[in-house]
């Protein structure tokens, strides 16, 4: 009985032994049949410009290995069990990309992710709307207030950009990083037409821009003054009305200077450079139909200091070369000499009479000094010496409606040196009836000089500029009564500043 209980037992534990080998063989058996590997690998690039994405984070699910693309956007997964996969690429500013990968024993499987920006998606403003003034609107103030408007979709903010033009020349203004819809834009030039046009954007797609409109401004009317002022290192002529509301006649690309209007004819006549050297020129009184009327330049001691004058009907101009005085039609016709200095000094001014039987001019040597001031006949005959063998500089002629006076400019000082530095320049004027010369810088402060006098339209006043002696001041325009007589209570010959930064004036 006890040897077939042993037996028993033995039979169990060998049926146990095998059991566990039977096991162990179909665990075996499981790993042999394992599906083996493969391998993942691809590219991240911008969907726009296929531009490599570096450092993009790219996720295998479900096993959530991760690998970050290199510098030209390639990443590799390793040893990647055969099966199914999503990968994932996600990277700041872009959107995140899913693409599916099946994996087979021992093949390698590419997979590109081409990534959007965030933004893509992203609407632009619309198309901006111009709504004042209306297109082909005239009669524009010289300042005046454009107003538009556009929505964006998304309520980005908008940026706006402003591109203005006109038929004057070939000067395009922008205005931009705008955030209103609405600008004021002043220091217009009358008579001139205005095109503007409008664009906008969100700072994510491009700009889109408005239609063109186009508005006119009026035309010059009253503006009885004329002046010069600097920009880009050029002379830009100005007129201005008596409010003191001005206007650029000449562009600041080309240099301009010394303006004299006629008006006979509502031109005015200037100086331009032109081909390196000096020419003169007319326009119209709001800066238009520009006509070069010299072929023979108008020169002499410096170019700042040269000046012209009309006949009173407008028919003709007389102007200086060097030691010559040249009359010329207005159309560029007819030039003829007048008038030549008998020891080669330079004629530098002249100024006509109303009457158009006597010249007053201004004549020095080639540094500016040793003046004379004196008067000729149409036939070129010297008439009066108003001033002579003296020393310092002189200038400013202008004659009296009667031809019996002489407005002028002398540095009492006498100072002399090469820079033509005027240390007390005044103004005079010259009596052709009594031979006396009376000073009218009344009220002129000391260290400063008064420059290129006109007689006002009434001659009661004259228009002058005045600055420090220092020869690098600011240079202003000012006005001031001839005669005390002019002045309640007398001893005030009300100077009064006009224009600042402002030079060579004209007041017709």
């Amino acid at each position: 009985m006890k040897v077939q209980k042993h037996k028993q037992m033995i039979f169990l534990k060998q049926f146990l032994i095998l059991f566990i080998l039977i096991f162990i063989t179909s665990c075996s058996e499981d790993t042999v049949d394992f599906a083996g590997v493969g391998k993942i690998s691809g590219r991240v690039v911008e969907s726009a410009n296929f531009n490599p994405v570096e450092n993009a984070k790219v996720v295998l699910a479900p096993t959530n290995n991760t690998v970050f693309s290199d510098v030209d956007g390639y990443f590799t997964f390793e040893e990647v069990e055969a099966g199914d996969y999503s990968v994932s690429a996600t990277k700041e500013n872009f959107l995140t990309n899913f693409q599916p990968a099946t994996v087979s024993v021992g093949l390698e499987v590419n997979v590109v992710f081409e990534m959007d920006i965030e933004t893509a998606g992203n609407r632009p403003p619309s198309t901006p709307k111009l709504i004042s003034p209306e297109d082909l609107s005239t009669m524009i103030d010289l300042a005046i207030e454009l107003v538009w408007s556009s929505k964006d979709p998304e309520n980005d903010t908008i940026r706006y950009k402003i591109k203005i033009k006109n038929d004057r020349n070939n000067d395009e203004q922008i205005i931009d990083e705008l955030l209103d819809s609405t600008y004021v834009l002043s220091n217009l030039t009358n008579g001139t037409k205005y095109f503007w046009q409008v664009s906008a954007t969100d700072d994510i797609n491009e700009e889109v821009w408005s239609t063109i409109s186009s508005f006119e401004t009026t035309q010059v009317t009253n503006n009885r003054y004329l002046y010069v002022r600097e920009e880009n290192n050029n002379n830009v002529i100005y007129s201005s009305d008596e409010d003191g509301n001005e206007t650029d006649l000449t562009s600041n690309i080309i240099s301009s200077w010394r303006p004299r209007k006629n008006l006979a004819t509502n031109k005015i006549a200037f100086l331009r450079s032109d081909n390196f050297e000096t020419q003169l020129f007319t326009m119209n009184a709001d800066g238009s139909d520009v006509f070069k009327v010299t072929t023979v330049s108008v020169d002499g001691f410096r170019q700042s200091e040269l000046d012209f004058s009309w006949s009173s009907n407008g028919a003709k101009l007389i102007y200086p070369h060097f030691d010559k005085l040249y009359e010329i039609n207005k159309d560029g016709s007819g030039l003829r000499l007048i008038h030549q200095t008998s020891d080669g000094s330079f004629i530098s001014e002249c100024d006509w009479s109303s009457d158009n039987n006597t010249i007053a001019l201004k004549t020095n040597n080639s540094n500016g000094y040793n003046v004379s001031i004196y008067t000729i006949n149409m036939s070129g005959n010297k008439l009066t010496t108003v001033l002579s063998g003296v020393n310092g500089a002189a200038g400013g002629l202008n004659l009296s409606i009667d031809s019996k006076k002489l407005l002028y400019t002398y540095d009492i000082s006498e100072f002399e040196s090469s820079t033509y530095r005027q240390l007390n320049t005044r103004m005079f004027i010259y009596d052709f009836e009594t031979n006396t010369s009376i000073d009218i810088s009344r009220e002129k402060v000391d260290g400063t000089i008064d420059v290129d006098p006109r007689f006002s339209p009434s001659e009661a006043e004259v228009i002058f500029v005045n600055t420090s002696n220092d020869g690098i001041s600011q240079k202003n325009i000012f006005t001031q009564n001839v005669n005390e007589d002019n002045n309640i209570g007398g001893h005030n010959y009300n100077r009064e500043e006009k224009f600042q930064n402002a030079i060579m004036p004209d007041w017709e």
